[in-house]
């Protein structure tokens, strides 16, 4: 049987370990680009402002190794 209680993704929580994955390093605009999404979007993720769609969450897995569990609950590797 299938565990029905609703799970909820703290948005604010994943744009951090968004920004942790970013690096001092990297600039928003070139890891904007790197995950095909524009600048201002990125920021707005960054914030918390808007959810990840599934294709840049899996772009986001695949590029730093992480599972999209990991970016969405930081939970797991």
């Amino acid at each position: 049987m299938a565990d029905s209680r609703k799970i909820s993704v703290d948005w604010r929580a994943v744009g951090r370990r968004l920004r942790e994955l970013r690096g001092f390093d990297t600039n928003q605009a070139q890891f904007a680009r790197e995950l095909g999404v524009s600048q201002a979007q990125l920021s707005r993720y960054e914030k918390g402002k808007n959810e990840i769609g599934a294709e840049v969450l899996l772009r986001i897995s695949r590029k730093f190794g992480k599972s999209i569990e990991w970016v969405l609950t930081g939970e797991g590797k």
